[in-house]
């Protein structure tokens, strides 16, 4: 499952958690628990790539933001896949 907002609203849902953990940037988000290489952190700060779901769980809780006041779009596993094989 992953998480896909509205362009711009990841950055400001990550600069919203990076706030209420008073954490002065995404290097130092790791010191939280999380074993997140630092590239796919900037990844998912620049917006190149969506959320995972339990990665988002896991910061929602972490930042205590209630999920149900933010705006997001849940996708399937299979979301982007191609069928593959003759039709």
């Amino acid at each position: 499952m992953r998480i896909q907002f509205k362009t711009g609203k990841q950055r400001k849902f990550l600069e919203q958690i990076l706030s209420n953990l008073n954490c002065p940037s995404l290097r130092l988000l790791n010191q939280f628990g999380f074993n997140v290489n630092y590239q796919t952190l900037k990844s998912y700060f620049n917006e190149n790539r969506t959320l995972p779901g339990e990665f988002f769980d896991d910061l929602c809780v972490l930042g205590k933001i209630d999920k149900s006041k933010i705006k997001f779009r849940v996708l399937e596993e299979t979301w982007g896949q191609i069928k593959g094989g003759k039709a």
